[in-house]
């Protein structure tokens, strides 16, 4: 009895597991939310932070709420690109912004001079990202700033996980960058 519990049991869960796999190639079918899982595998050589913010954003997507999983996926983008950018001491960012001499952490630099559209220009100057890398992030700058304030901008279920998958997997293209 117990025996064909199980086999029982292994069977519900395969038939669900395909289920899902059938159902998330439709935009509006629920089981779509498997892609948040697969997104959420990608999250590795993040720190807890990066990690804690990308599973709110997916989190937020869950649950519907996807202008604040923009927001949210956004802020763990950028928290990773300035930990990148200051990872050798902050010695590439004052060869290409002198005038950043006087700043002895990316905190002071955000805090003073740099906001995170001039932080994208800085990470392709030093040669973390490519110019058409650097568009990109220019554009999902803009597009979290139509999320983060009023705006009529309602984005849906494939944009956000569009937004935020993308973001992750641009992580783990600069990630794979030497030096």
């Amino acid at each position: 009895m117990k025996e064909l519990f199980f086999k029982i049991r292994e069977n519900v869960k395969r038939f669900e597991s395909e289920s899902h796999e059938i159902f998330s190639k439709f935009e509006t079918s629920p089981s779509r939310i498997i892609n948040v899982d697969q997104s959420r595998k990608k999250l590795k050589n993040l720190s807890l932070q990066q990690v804690e913010l990308f599973e709110d954003s997916l989190l937020c997507i869950e649950q519907k709420f996807y202008r604040a999983s923009i927001v949210i996926g956004w802020a763990g983008f950028i928290d990773f690109l300035e930990n990148k950018i200051s990872s050798d001491g902050l010695m590439k960012v004052k060869q290409v912004r002198p005038a950043w001499m006087k700043y002895n952490s990316i905190e002071e630099i955000r805090e003073n001079v740099a906001t995170e559209h001039e932080l994208i220009k800085v990470a392709k100057e030093i040669g973390l990202i490519s110019k058409a890398e650097m568009k990109r992030l220019h554009g999902e700058l803009s597009r979290r700033n139509e999320c983060a304030h009023p705006s009529p901008y309602r984005p849906d279920l494939n944009e956000a996980l569009g937004y935020v998958s993308g973001l992750i997997n641009l992580i783990e293209k600069i990630n794979k960058k030497k030096g």
